[in-house]
């Protein structure tokens, strides 16, 4: 196990990470529940990090439920934002109470499901931006992206998760970066290439683009993370350009940029 005190040296906004909590709905995803991983369990796992806020994800065995996000954004408080699930026929009203809660994105989990269908895409990411400053979130297989290619590079904010988990459609995941889309440096277990050579070159590309998460708790991930995989950031791409990937580049794309202080366990 690294020293965990080097993780102190760099402010973290954990880009991508999932509340799971058996007091809110939960729908099986291909017979898959996953374990909770509440608030506080959250929050004691990563208490060796400088936390400083982080982006709630919905998963698919979450669906459209709401609750369990309002009710994690309430209890993590200030710094936090969510990354729901809608339907297309989610109300201005609805969109907007819940930007009021503090959510900031829309996902669609095209490797999943339990999200909206991808034939809505264009139409919802560019509504939910319009109305409140939302991005599009991706959860895809890289593999399927050159058919989305031109609607993602025309999209006013979009993020893609897990680095886009496959080698044979990295290219699709560089040439999108480099056309100012954002790459969460998550899962790195979940991929099938080289992890350092992936954040070099997308880095290179644009040093807008990465966003370091946790994933945790690593729902069905061959690999689930490990604090080594934020130490490999660091050494990667060395100090200061990590401090843009842990923190600087999700803040300024959460809207979050006033977050300076630590969370606080208490």
């Amino acid at each position: 196990m690294p020293d965990t005190a080097h993780h102190k040296h760099f402010p973290l906004f954990d880009s991508h990470f999932h509340i799971i909590d058996r007091r809110f709905p939960l729908i099986p995803n291909n017979g898959y529940l996953p374990d909770d991983l509440t608030c506080s369990d959250y929050l004691a796992q990563i208490s060796s990090y400088d936390l400083r806020g982080g982006a709630i994800v919905s998963g698919s065995f979450q669906a459209f439920d709401q609750s369990y996000l309002l009710d994690a954004l309430s209890n993590l408080g200030p710094g936090f934002v969510g990354v729901t699930q809608l339907p297309a026929a989610a109300t201005d009203e609805e969109i907007l109470e819940l930007d009021r809660a503090g959510v900031r994105a829309v996902r669609f989990n095209l490797k999943r499901g339990g999200s909206e269908d991808v034939r809505h895409l264009d139409t919802m990411a560019r509504r939910i931006y319009d109305l409140a400053g939302w991005h599009l979130e991706l959860y895809v297989d890289s593999r399927e992206l050159d058919g989305l290619f031109a609607t993602l590079a025309a999209l006013p904010a979009v993020s893609i998760d897990h680095l886009g988990l496959s080698r044979d459609g990295f290219g699709t995941v560089l040439k999108l970066a480099e056309r100012g889309v954002r790459v969460k440096a998550t899962g790195f277990g979940r991929v099938d290439f080289d992890v350092p050579a992936a954040l070099t070159q997308l880095h290179a590309a644009n040093p807008k683009a990465l966003m370091f998460g946790t994933d945790l708790p690593s729902t069905r991930a061959p690999r689930p993370y490990t604090d080594e995989d934020f130490l490999l950031v660091a050494r990667t791409l060395g100090n200061e350009a990590a401090r843009g990937v842990f923190y600087d580049n999700a803040a300024e794309f959460y809207r979050v940029c006033g977050q300076s202080e630590s969370v606080i366990l208490g």
